[in-house]
């Protein structure tokens, strides 16, 4: 791991300062845990060129060729209720008007057919008995899909595909690696403003971005119609053979479009 002098993007607010960033590195979550433990203030923002070992959720890996993404993990001390969804805006309000939310913390864009690609994700990990958590987000800026994993690219087969991915290069107009560093400058001002609204404008605007509702989404436990988020920010299911469930955490897919 080796690391430039600490840096404070442009244009950001409160958040974001200070920061260490790094030109290589396992994972910036990680370093932002062992920033927090060490007593770093609010705000302290760890990013990086590149990650070797960069998390998602349920253990995925987060990959992205080196300078071509926003990869930042964010301290923040009594973090709201509904960071996951704040943060989850904030990114939209960067990626335009095209982009969507599939719960629980992915960023999308529509094609067409209504089929997601992702753009960015969202990973929060939270130690509440010493009232911080870590918000970490990964942006693809100027991702060629060509240099992702092939198993990540459009039309991808087999055990090993994932969800299908894109970057604000192709989700808007077409920006390059010197685009990374004023997108994560915006998005940092995004989030100062998003974490300061209220639960019930944060909500009513999360569902305006709702991937799901409406489609037919299966889980490890059943399947049903999404009906959008409750006042926690689970997802509402309406179940095949009558009933609503409440779903808190784990994945969900979508079953068909339409």
């Amino acid at each position: 791991m080796s690391a430039s002098a600490a840096r404070e993007p442009a244009g950001a607010a409160a958040l974001g300062r200070p920061r260490v960033h790094l030109r290589r590195t396992d994972s910036t979550n990680e370093r932002a845990r062992e920033l927090a433990v060490a007593g770093a203030p609010h705000g302290t923002l760890v990013t990086a060129d590149e990650q070797t070992a960069g998390r998602g959720r349920q253990g995925r890996r987060w990959s992205a060729p080196a300078g071509s993404s926003v990869l930042m993990s964010l301290l923040l001390r009594s973090p709201p209720r509904l960071l996951p969804l704040s943060a989850a805006l904030a990114v939209c309000d960067v990626a335009g008007a095209g982009a969507a939310i599939k719960w629980p913390n992915d960023i999308v864009v529509l094609d067409e057919l209504g089929v997601p690609a992702k753009l960015a994700g969202i990973l929060v990990e939270a130690r509440p008995q010493q009232d911080w958590a870590v918000l970490g987000i990964g942006l693809n800026v100027a991702v060629g899909l060509d240099q992702l994993p092939p198993e990540l690219r459009p039309g991808a087969r087999g055990p090993r595909a994932g969800a299908r991915a894109a970057g604000l290069a192709a989700a808007t107009m077409g920006l390059g690696r010197a685009d990374v560093e004023p997108t994560l400058a915006r998005l940092l001002g995004a989030l100062e403003l998003r974490l300061g609204q209220g639960a019930e404008q944060t909500l009513a605007a999360w569902r305006e971005r709702d991937a799901l509702r409406g489609r037919e989404v299966s889980w490890s436990a059943g399947h049903g119609r999404a009906e959008g988020i409750d006042g926690d920010g689970r997802l509402v299911v309406a179940l095949a053979g009558g009933g609503h469930t409440a779903i808190g955490a784990g994945e969900v897919h979508l079953e068909r479009i339409g």
